[in-house]
């Protein structure tokens, strides 16, 4: 087991920009879902989303906004915020010694739309020369890459809601290669006609338009899932090189397994217990050394059952806390698992379990789902689970410093 150091959080979703707002409104059990503003969605089956409303001129240098797409911009923030939260100027580092491994689902499809409608309307002399690569999946790595002289190893990783927990892991193979830090995590998001027809086409979405019952995991109204858009990213550094330079350890990345669900119809299990387990091998940890799992929290009936079954069949029944914020801010498709251990690094550090906003949990999943209220406990060991739609499963294993 070889632990990395967490040393920078930049939070950024629906219910809080920056980490601390976004801690604060979390705790206080304060949404920021509601009815979708980006475009007019009163002709599409499912109305809300958790959106974000920023104004990127005060954060971003003025040539920046008309090159990138709004993700982009939020990515660009966000990553900002980890780098001052970790103490470091990445020009001061040796060359090659940075770099930046996001995850994506989409790129910047509210962009790429609005090019492609001008091209269809005026004419290929107006659309923007940025399309390019304002669009392209991996342009947020990229331009975070750019903007801060990190020109070590870098990547984007793509496995829709696993992706931000894969981005870690990747990240923590090149500090294994002795990379001195990188910029990891994911910011999401495609809240435009374009990004919303194609996440309706997964069948996962809720049409209820009441935002307190749209969102509903482990609870016996459950319909699906609201989008958002943001997430998180984070510094991650070798441990004894944070430590001699003085850093603020938040925490550690200390296990991660992932693995494929079977092919549809192949009688065998899905691969989510399987992804828990290795993750805990890989950080030496026992289950009764857990004090807290972060769910994925699908809100798909079928989908929960297969992860309640996979925490209880590791912990026990009931054997372990279990919440899922994201009930707060959507599903932030590639960002949703970086917030996750954002969230758990935080709740490591104060002592208590946020909760699983609006849900009642139905006792037929046997989880002891933390709901209501945050729950005051000592955490210093969390597991994060999510899954990515296509089979994919992964777990992080974060622990206190």
């Amino acid at each position: 087991m070889t632990a990395v150091a967490v040393t920078g959080i930049g939070a950024i979703a629906p219910n809080g920009q920056g980490t601390e707002e976004y801690w604060k409104a979390t705790l206080a059990g304060r949404s920021g879902i509601g009815p979708l503003r980006r475009f007019d969605a009163s002709g599409y089956p499912a109305k809300l989303a958790g959106e974000i409303d920023l104004d990127p001129a005060e954060h971003l240098p003025s040539r920046l906004v008309p090159q990138t797409d709004h993700m982009t911009r939020l990515s660009l923030i966000a990553a900002q915020w980890a780098l001052d939260d970790a103490g470091v100027q990445p020009q001061d580092l040796p060359d090659f010694g940075a770099g930046v491994i996001t995850a994506s689902s989409a790129g910047g499809f509210e962009f790429g739309q609005r090019e492609l409608e001008n091209l269809w309307r005026e004419g290929p002399k107006y659309v923007s020369a940025y399309q390019s690569y304002a669009w392209f999946y991996a342009v947020n790595s990229g331009q975070i890459s750019i903007r801060h002289g990190m020109r070590g190893p870098s990547g984007v990783v793509v496995s829709d809601q696993a992706g931000g927990l894969d981005a870690l892991a990747q990240s923590r193979r090149q500090i294994r290669k002795g990379t001195q830090l990188v910029v990891s995590g994911g910011v999401d998001g495609s809240l435009c006609p374009w990004g919303w027809v194609a996440q309706m086409a997964g069948e996962r979405m809720s049409t209820s338009e009441d935002p307190e019952r749209a969102y509903l995991p482990f609870d016996a109204r459950a319909r699906g899932h609201v989008p958002g858009e943001g997430g998180a990213h984070l510094v991650v550094e070798d441990v004894a090189a944070a430590r001699e330079r003085g850093a603020r350890i938040h925490g550690l990345i200390a296990g991660y397994g992932s693995t494929m669900d079977p092919r549809p119809g192949s009688g065998r299990e899905p691969g989510l217990r399987r992804a828990l387990t290795l993750a805990l091998e890989d950080a030496e940890v026992r289950p009764d050394e857990v004090d807290v799992v972060f769910a994925d929290g699908a809100a798909v009936p079928e989908l929960d059952r297969i992860e309640a079954d996979a925490v209880n069949a590791v912990f026990g029944r009931g054997g372990v806390p279990v919440t899922a914020p994201k009930t707060m801010t959507g599903r932030l498709t590639a960002g949703a698992a970086a917030l996750d251990v954002a969230t758990a690094l935080l709740a490591i550090r104060d002592g208590v379990i946020p909760p699983t906003l609006h849900v009642e949990g139905a006792a037929e999943y046997g989880i002891d789902l933390v709901t209501g209220r945050p729950r005051q406990a000592a955490v210093r060991t969390a597991v994060v689970l999510a899954r990515g739609h296509g089979g994919f499963n992964s777990a992080v294993v974060v622990r206190a410093a």
